[in-house]
This record gives structure tokens, sequence and C-alpha cells, in this order.
């Protein structure tokens, strides 16, 4: 069984910009229908997504706060890519294996306290986790995934075969001798059809026997090449599997440092585990032990090329490997341009533009049985929202389209269109008008009202809480209307949402904080703004949308927006009918106005 395929998806933690971009070059040479990386996690960026190129194309990739937010919103991307710093590496790793829904998970620090180490692999393994590293670049299965800067730029990737797989199954503990090793395979075979680099700590998640047993196991893999080094006896593992039988495919292996026998005292060769401590754990002794055993070892390094060859010619000259077909390759191009804009709603460079991914045609015309409700639910929400919730959006604009002459947004497009200008000039002065005094209490209406609910208020509680913050409550009270001349609006689209919606629950609690503000003043009922307000909630609660997304349509405005399109077509009416009237310049009546005017004092 391989490592990863190429449906493989990772959750990158840390916006490594350099590393994610190799990946996605990768995946776009190696022509991935889907990006490896699903989700980036960035405890401290106030983003969302960050832009990467896929090809000279750009595509989004979203940010997260934590891993567990970005592992429920991408619960398919099963290998963790762990580019946190030493003091925050171990952490991290925990959390993740605590969540759940890993196969996989990559260390790429340095020095995590040993005793860290021993405790957060032992767990992993508990949880059937392959953890590679820590001091890893990491692995690759080519053709399919790969892990960040591990294999180098493209160019080297390709000169490395590492684009398509070959036939070896590669381990070594150095990332960059894995660079150098993927090369010579390349020269000398046929490439690699699976590789990792362990990491260089002297505790590693999965050491030499997990990997060789899991290419053991793999049909791709024909042989395996094994590089180890001075210091721990992981390699002897690896020696009784070859003994046992549960090795059975031929083993090329070496282990570096063999120099070290020339220094009087202890040596550590650049990774934390490089250092012997007994002579079973110097890389001449262990050579050795891998020769007695039947594994190909070379009488030094330098002679590696010729053995790899020479097992290579062996399993093809018996049919075991077969000759390879070089794959079709994506181009990365060498300059590319950032886009300025992005659009993820409509697009019009087809045949026909698209709502959503809806051909206009499909939801425009009366046989399609679409109406505004659903094209605003595929424009704003990119959702296809069900019929009774895009009746209800509908029931909303009808509702707030006109109030009459009166009011300042229709008084400000009346007057500006009576002034001669156009139809977009006077509707634009009315649409300014709207803010926190004229349409806003929907917004208001929605965000106090769920507060109290997710707060547990009761309605005295709440009335408390509004009054010490100074606010009146939004979508309480009315002009005219009250218990005994109810508004006919209110009542309509409560009743609707009684019959069509799933549940009401905030619509509930808002009609209990009505009957103790009514029982101060008739007139204190739940407004038109109010009811709309609180049932846009009820409404996105029953779609399932999450309180974190709720508040945020509350806080960027959507709310007001649809009083904003409802409102629109109240005002070009108001236009409309200024000019049709011909209605001369407007000039407020002098006796309208209390000039109080004083003559300026004399400084």
């Amino acid at each position: 069984m391989s490592l990863f395929n190429k449906n493989t998806q990772a959750i990158f933690w840390n916006n490594n910009k350099t590393a994610i971009q190799r990946m996605l070059d990768y995946d776009y040479t190696i022509k991935r229908e889907t990006p490896s990386v699903a989700a980036i996690v960035a405890p401290t960026s106030g983003n969302k997504f960050e832009k990467f190129f896929w090809g000279a194309d750009e595509i989004m990739v979203p940010l997260y706060k934590s891993t567990a937010e970005a592992k429920a919103a991408q619960p398919q991307a099963d290998v963790l890519l762990n580019f946190a710093s030493f003091r925050t590496a171990y952490d991290v790793t925990m959390e993740a294996l605590n969540i759940g829904g890993f196969s996989s998970i990559m260390i790429t620090a340095e020095g995590i306290p040993e005793r860290l180490a021993r405790g957060m692999n032992a767990f992993a393994r508990e949880k059937n986790v392959t953890v590679i590293g820590p001091a890893t670049v990491g692995a690759i299965v080519p053709g399919a995934f790969k892990i960040a800067n591990i294999g180098g730029t493209i160019d080297n990737i390709i000169n490395s075969k590492l684009h398509r797989p070959g036939s070896c199954g590669l381990v070594t503990r150095s990332g960059g001798l894995f660079n150098e090793l993927s090369n010579i395979i390349s020269i000398n075979a046929d490439g690699i059809a699976e590789g990792v680099a362990i990491g260089g700590d002297r505790f590693v998640g999965s050491v030499f026997i997990d990997n060789l047993l899991r290419m053991e196991n793999n049909p791709n893999v024909k042989y395996m090449i094994l590089l180890g080094e001075v210091g721990g006896t992981e390699e002897y593992k690896v020696i009784e599997a070859v003994k046992s039988g549960k090795i059975k495919k031929p083993i090329i292996a070496w282990c570096i440092g063999t120099i070290a026998k020339y220094y009087d005292s202890g040596v550590q060769f650049g990774h934390a585990g490089a250092s012997a401590n007994a002579e079973t754990e110097t890389a001449e002794y262990k050579n050795k032990a891998m020769a007695e055993a039947g594994i190909h070892v070379p009488a030094s390094f330098n002679d590696l090329p010729e053995v790899i060859n020479g097992v290579y010619k062996e399993l093809h000259a018996e049919g075991i490997i077969k000759d390879i077909a070089e794959p079709a390759l994506n181009v990365v191009p060498k300059v590319r341009r950032s886009k300025q804009f992005i659009c993820t709603i409509s697009d019009d460079r087809g045949d026909e533009a698209t709502y959503a991914g809806f051909p206009i045609s499909s939801v425009a015309t009366p046989d399609t049985g679409k109406g505004i409700g659903d094209v605003i639910s595929l424009l704003w929400f990119k959702k296809q929202y069900p019929q009774w919730a895009t009746q209800f959006i509908e029931t909303v604009l009808k509702t707030v389209a006109d109030h009459g002459p009166a009011v300042s947004g229709a008084h400000n497009a009346k007057v500006t269109a009576r002034a001669g200008k156009s139809v977009v000039e006077s509707l634009v002065t009315g649409l300014l008008t709207i803010g926190p005094r004229f349409g806003g209490a929907i917004d208001g209406a929605a965000k106090y009202f769920k507060y109290a609910d997710d707060n547990n208020l009761d309605p005295k509680a709440f009335l408390n809480y509004m009054k010490k913050e100074g606010v009146p409550i939004p979508g309480i009270g009315h002009r005219i209307k009250s218990l005994k001349n109810p508004d006919l609006r209110v009542e309509g689209l409560k009743k609707f949402a009684k019959e069509y919606f799933p549940a009401t629950p905030l619509l509930d609690y808002a009609l209990t904080v009505e009957q103790l503000t009514t029982s101060k003043k008739e007139n204190l009922i739940l407004n038109v703004d109010g009811t709309i307000g609180i049932l846009m909630v009820d409404m996105w609660r029953a779609l399932g949308y999450s309180e974190d997304e709720i508040n945020e349509f509350i806080e960027s405005g959507t709310l007001n927006a649809f009083f904003i399109v409802g409102r629109s077509i109240g005002f070009i009416g108001h236009v409309l009918d200024e000019k049709r009237l011909a209605m001369p310049m407007y000039r407020h009546p002098m006796d309208d106005i209390l000039y109080d005017v004083q003559e300026a004092e004399k400084f």
C-alpha cells in the first residue's frame, strides 16, 4: 500500500508560501485534478484565503485559525504538514492526533525535546498514524503527491524522474541525500515509486522498518534502497526482517559515516541521531551486518550507483520491472502575473454567463421555476436554497419595497429627480440615506436578539442588558402600529414562517420579549424590521449555517442588503413618478423652517 495517492490532500500548518507553491507547481506539472493542499492553518492571519499559482492561472487556498477548524472544513484532507517551529510542533502534532482523521503527519521541526518526541511517536502508533520526522523534508510518491520542498525545484524533479512512478522504494534519514539519491537512481535505474526521508532527530516517528515493510506490500515497489547513517540500531530491525522472510524484495543499503572510525572520540555527524554510542552503532559495523544478511551493500558510497544499476538490470531482465512510458506533463510558466480581482460568484468567460456555476438561462425564464430568491441565494451565498427559503427572501423584498414618499430615502430620491437628475443619480441619493436610522434596524435586531438568545438571557435580563448598553432595542416599537392595531406585514411574515420554516426559535424568543415590552407600552411591538432580521437568523440556522457564519452575515451588512434591494424598487418607482408627472425643481417651504439666525459676534 502506498503512503499517498493522486487524490491525497493535506492541511498545511504554517503559511509557508514557497513550500506550498512548490507543491502546487508539482501538482500542475503531473496533471493532478485537485490541489494537494486543501487548507492552510495560519493562527495569526486575518485573511480567509491565500492565492497561489496553478500553472499560469491562480487558485485560492482557504486559511483557518486552527487545525480543528481546518479539519472540520476539509475532512477529506488526511495528511498534516506540520511546519511549526520546534517550540510549537509537538503541541500541533498532539492536537492533530487527538482530533483524528489523519493517516500521516510530517514534522519539519528539528530539536523537539526527546522525552516529548518519544511520547508523541508512541501516541501516533496507538492511533495508527504514520509520523514522518521530526527534522525531515518529507516524502513523495512520484506522479501522485509530494510534500513541500522534497525533490527540490521542478527542473530537478523532472531530471530526477520524480514526476512519475519508478520501481524503487527509497528510505533515508537525510533530506539532502534523498535528493542526491533520487538523481543517482534516475541515472542508473528508472526512478523511485515511493520515497521517505524519515528525519534526522534521534527519535523519529516512522523508522526504517516501518517504511520498508509498507514498501514490501506495495506492488509498485520492486526493490528498495536504504540509506542509513552512523548512530542508532534501526538497521538491525531491517536485518531481522530480511532473515525472517518478512522482507523478500531486494534491498540495497549503505550507512554513511564510515569515516568515524578514524576519530579518537565519539563525533556527531549533523543529525541528532548520527552519533555512535557503541560499536554496533558504527556505520562500518552496520554495513557489514547488512551485507552478511544478504542485503546488497556496496564497498563504498561511490560504488552505490553501480550496485543500483546491477539490481535494476537483473530485475528488468527477469521481467519484474517493465519499461515505463513517459507521461505528458504540463509546463509551469516561467513568468506569471497575479490577478488583481477575485470573483467566486459568476463567470462570463464561456458561451453563457453563469450564476454560481448555473447558466443564466437555467434560472432566468419562468419555465425554470426559479425566482429572484434563487438568484440571490446563488449570487449572495453561493448556495441553492430550498423553495421555502427563496420564497421567504422574495417575501422580504416585497414587504420592504416601499413605505411611502415621506420617509427620508424616498424623499431624497424625489427631490433629486425633480432637480433633473437621472434615474441612477436619483436612486443613489435615496440609497445613501439607508443606514443605522433608516433600514439599519434589521441588522441591529438580528445582532442583539441573537446575542440574547445565544447567551440565554431571559426577556427581563435582555432589556436590562440593552439599557446598560444605552441602545434602544432594534426591531421593537412602531410610531403608529400597536397590539390593538397590528402591522399586517409582520403578521404575514410570522404566518409564513410558522407554516414553512422548519423551526423559528429566535422568533419565538423575540415574541416573549414583545410580551414584556408591550406590557409597558402598547406600541412597543416587534416591528417589520425586527421580524425580518430575526427570521433571517432562523432561516440561516435551519439551512445549517454555523453561528460564526451567521454572525459574519450580520456584521458584513447582508441583512441591510435585503432592505437595499427591496427599497430600491420603491425608490425607482418614486423617481419614475416624478419624471412622469414632470414635477418642477423642489424648494422647501419657508414656513416649514425654524429660522433662528443671530447677528454674528465680532472678535
